[in-house]
């Protein structure tokens, strides 16, 4: 994505514009923010004071490329310590993401990233393994880099820290696929899951979280009425304006195979590890608005692509909401033009991170906190 970053600047130049973020005050969950009475042996048990270890594999958009940028220049900058699932600047009460969040709960929490980067960049990075412009193919690059480092790294208990490893992945994907057979729905699930397998075979207790695919079709409804991004996508997704290629079906068929993963329930074999998907993105299918009924671009960086801190803060919203949301009950939808949504604490009858099995019945793993 780099190379095509370059493109655009040759053509269009530079963008500027003002910033803005969101924070969440006052965030406390009374009687559920504190740890389990012992370290749960199930991942069903898990409760978000549990989690230890927090990492990410992804491409541009989990290394937060442009999320601080008022330049098109400036969105080959890797801002991590913004990334909605990892990023752990500035804290909850002035950018939130799904690390700030759990910092809440547990403030020693390891892994979030810091400042701007590149994944090779230990001291930003940490345990954000995402690599701009990667596509699913390299995910098991990441995935095994990421097992290393959490390996090896002394502050690291393997046997014993409950993890959390994010996964958002597939839009480099779909921006090609229309020109290559090798972007296949099928091909996609399999890749994910050779990634997913490095993970589960070599990380005990871990929770794998997959946020659903974006839905592409939004970027064709902001370049109706913004044509400088069209110009940017153009450059940046070559398949954004093939109309003879349906990028919403495309995409519901990557989210198909997300979700088919998580109903097979291959990864739900024993019980220190799990995976869930959370599909707060599968009907989102409009861009943000602003109360006149325009395209709020406050929600994308420069090149109209990639997300602004603010819209790295609405996304982390939703994805630790969908988490505390049980299977058949997470939301599907999000509404990107309202920030007032609320930052929503577990369930006082299931407190934990919820997986297919506790919300089928979260009486079996019912354990005390501490």
């Amino acid at each position: 994505m780099k190379t095509v970053l370059a493109l655009i600047l040759a053509i269009v130049g530079v963008v500027s514009g003002d910033l803005k973020d969101l924070g969440y005050q006052n965030y406390n969950c009374p009687g559920l923010m504190g740890p389990s009475a012992t370290v749960p042996t199930t991942a069903h048990s898990v409760r978000p004071a549990d989690i230890k270890v927090i990492g990410a594999l992804g491409d541009s958009l989990t290394a937060g490329n442009g999320a601080d940028a008022t330049t098109l220049t400036g969105v080959h900058s890797e801002y991590r310590g913004l990334a909605f699932p990892i990023g752990g600047d500035k804290g909850l009460e002035s950018h939130v993401t799904l690390a700030n969040v759990l910092l809440k709960y547990n403030s020693k929490l390891f892994g979030q990233s810091h400042g701007v980067g590149t994944q090779d960049n230990w001291s930003v990075a940490q345990l954000n393994a995402a690599v701009a412009g990667a596509m699913v193919s390299g995910l098991t690059a990441q995935a095994q880099d990421l097992v290393t480092k959490i390996q090896t790294h002394p502050q690291i208990d393997i046997k014993n820290d409950w993890k959390l490893i994010h996964i958002f992945i597939g839009s480099n994907d779909i921006c090609i696929a229309c020109l290559s057979k090798y972007h296949t729905p099928e091909i996609y699930e399999t890749d994910l899951k050779n990634a997913i397998k490095i993970l589960h075979d070599n990380l005990p207790r871990t929770i794998v979280s997959i946020t659903s695919e974006f839905n592409m079709g939004i970027l064709r409804i902001v370049d109706v009425t913004e044509p400088q991004c069209a110009v940017y996508h153009g450059v940046e997704c070559k398949c954004m304006h093939e109309t003879s290629y349906d990028i919403n079906a495309a995409c519901k068929a990557y989210q198909a195979a997300q979700m088919d993963i998580q109903t097979s329930g291959i990864y739900d074999d024993r019980p220190d590890f799990t995976l869930i998907v959370q599909p707060f993105l599968v009907n989102t299918t409009q861009p943000p608005k602003t109360a006149d009924g325009k395209i709020d671009l406050s929600f994308f960086a420069p090149d109209c692509f990639h997300f602004s801190q603010y819209g790295h803060a609405l996304m982390a919203k939703a994805l630790w909401n969908n988490m505390v949301q049980p299977i058949g009950a997470k939301a599907t939808v999000v509404n990107f033009s309202d920030p007032t949504t609320s930052l929503l604490c577990p369930a006082s009858s299931c407190p934990f991170i919820r997986t297919t099995k506790n919300s089928a019945n979260c009486a079996h793993y019912l354990t005390p906190a501490k």
